[in-house]
């Protein structure tokens, strides 16, 4: 059963932007905001202790959401992709000053013996990852101030997921491709 909730709500904090945009058409305010909020507490029941970095977007969603239901203001309900997306800066950003860096601890968990030679391609990488998550966050910023509940869900659900889908494909393939000829 465990297993199975922290599923559905790693699926319903995924889709997050779809989940605001289609209670927001179908439901009243307070009940997706409440129903996110409790969706928010759930997950961070079913924390797992290794994963502590992830508690204060949780919490700061919790509060958002929660803030969201009392004041019956849907708008507070935006900023959460502007939290994730803080949130992954400061670790990736605090991982390049203490080291090693994020893309180099993840790259160890597939491949624990890599030449030391790796380690600065890889905080270059981390650093483009820092990239996109300030831009990332700079338009999530915008839409939720901004434009209206479509164009926010749009970047937020959509587009956002598609520019990490491609720094993840073109890092991938620029690794296997271009570093494996030099």
């Amino acid at each position: 059963m465990r297993l199975f909730l922290q599923i559905v709500t790693s699926l319903v904090v995924f889709a997050y932007p779809l989940a605001v945009y289609f209670g927001l058409h179908y439901l009243p305010v307070g009940t997706v905001a409440l129903v996110l909020c409790a969706v928010l507490l759930l997950r961070l029941l079913l924390q797992k202790q290794k994963l502590k970095a992830l508690l204060l977007p949780i919490l700061i969603g919790i509060g958002l959401t929660a803030g969201s239901f009392i004041a019956k203001e849907h708008a507070l309900l935006l900023f959460y992709p502007v939290v994730i997306n803080l949130t992954m800066l400061a670790l990736f950003s605090y991982s390049l000053v203490r080291g090693p860096s994020m893309i180099e601890q993840l790259a160890r968990l597939k491949q624990p013996d890599l030449p030391d030679e790796a380690a600065g391609y890889l905080n270059k990488v981390t650093r483009l990852w820092c990239g996109l998550f300030i831009f990332n966050g700079c338009v999530a910023l915008y839409t939720a101030l901004y434009t209206s509940l479509e164009t926010w869900t749009l970047y937020n659900g959509l587009i956002a997921y598609l520019l990490i889908g491609l720094l993840l494909a073109g890092e991938w393939l620029y690794r296997t491709l271009w570093l494996k000829k030099t």
